[in-house]
């Protein structure tokens, strides 16, 4: 393990979490200007077995893959390979049924294109097929009336995104980040991990609340677990209350909009849930990437630097687009192109921090301004949009280092 001593506050927080039981396994990483500054790892790697968590272990990361998704895409836009602001029909005619003619590659980018759930049940044989479970979302009508409003799109953004990239370049996400992003790099992330990857790839344990099957990021009932400085909801505590209750009382109805955005394609489905070689296999571009926490830092610090997006690419892509209550966690949630801006469900300390969480726990970010690229990683599970506070106290200690 290494910490720059200009972190040290960064590596007692890291024991700390251990000490007290939170942690099973788990990394976190942090790039300063393009250095490791940080490269800290510890606990076991697989609970049954007592296989110890090492420096090159990989975990399976959930939602962090939509950032990594965004870039790629953004790269085929640099490219002029497609226009985030034209209709996504232009490049997947199929798209258009059930009026969704006018909806745009930005309205998938951001969560307004309608489509948070695959209404149709996903089978399990069509795990590995991206493009048949795209083609149910070509068929569907919108929820609500796309551009409208946001909502997160935990599985769906993935099918829907990568559809697109499949449809201008011939290629899969997985595919274009191996080749392009994380190949040329040396970055040790996958999005679809080799079997070589996925036998030393740390297991997961489940939270210790029961989480009815649902597979992305559901949204916490614990207030500590959202951000306590963004956001006018989080300084009115009867309005904090009343989201809390709309949440709980979603999360016990099967048929909310929250359980059909979280749960078909439904892991839970397979044997080991995320742990099963199937799902880490798929490549799912929305929760698919499998990254040690060292290789997630990487990335973000690749874009920061703009190897991966130019400089121009990304401040566009970090513009707001949508920020306000979101349809299907409730929350105050905003989005730029594709990466998370600070709010109640992305709790940073910058507000020039973007990136990704992942359910859980897990989190990819970057910051421009700081010239910050942070990667974490575990595998004893949170509940929460924002996996528990784990993830946002070491980034914190971070910034106070700085």
């Amino acid at each position: 393990m290494y910490c720059d001593p200009r972190f040290s506050r960064v590596r007692e927080v890291f024991e700390r979490q251990f000490a007290e039981g939170q942690e099973l396994g788990a990394a976190f990483a942090v790039h300063l200007d393009g250095e490791l500054v940080v490269d800290l790892w510890d606990g076991v790697a697989d609970r049954h077995t007592g296989r110890p968590w090492e420096r090159d272990t990989p975990a399976f990361a959930y939602s962090c893959t939509k950032g990594v998704a965004a870039a790629v895409l953004l790269h085929l836009a640099e490219q002029g390979l497609v226009d985030v602001t034209a209709p996504v029909a232009d490049v997947w005619p199929e798209f258009a049924a059930n009026g969704k003619e006018s909806v745009t590659v930005e309205h998938l980018l951001t969560h307004q294109s309608g489509l948070p759930a695959v209404e149709e049940p996903v089978p399990v044989e069509e795990f590995e097929d991206q493009p048949a479970i795209a083609a149910r979302l070509a068929r569907q009508a919108p929820v609500w009336e796309p551009g409208t409003a946001h909502g997160y799109h935990a599985l769906t953004y993935g099918f829907l995104v990568g559809e697109v990239v499949r449809r201008v370049s011939g290629k899969s996400v997985g595919e274009l980040v191996a080749a392009e992003i994380a190949g040329p790099l040396g970055l040790e992330l996958w999005v679809g991990a080799p079997d070589s990857v996925i036998a030393r790839t740390a297991r997961l344990k489940a939270a210790d609340r029961p989480r009815s099957g649902r597979t992305g990021e559901p949204p916490s009932a614990d207030p500590r677990a959202v951000a306590p400085t963004v956001g006018e909801e989080a300084t009115d505590g009867g309005r904090m209350e009343d989201l809390l209750a709309q949440m709980a009382r979603a999360a016990l109805d099967p048929g909310s909009l929250m359980n059909r955005a979280l749960g078909n394609p439904g892991m839970h489905l397979l044997e080991g849930g995320a742990n099963n070689p199937v799902i880490l296999r798929a490549g799912w571009p929305a929760a698919g990437v499998v990254t040690t926490a060292r290789g997630l830092a990487g990335f973000y610090r690749s874009v920061v630097s703009g190897d991966i997006l130019r400089p121009e690419t990304l401040q566009e892509a970090m513009r707001p687009r949508v920020d306000g209550p979101d349809r299907v966690l409730f929350l105050h949630s905003s989005f730029g192109l594709g990466f998370m801006r600070p709010s109640m469900t992305f709790p940073m300390p910058s507000p020039t921090a973007f990136g990704h969480s992942g359910m859980g726990g897990s989190l990819g970010m970057g910051d421009p301004e700081r010239r910050l690229g942070i990667g974490y990683v575990m595998n004893r599970m949170s509940s929460g949009a924002s996996g528990g506070m784990r993830a946002p106290n070491l980034v914190q200690a971070v910034y106070d280092s700085l």
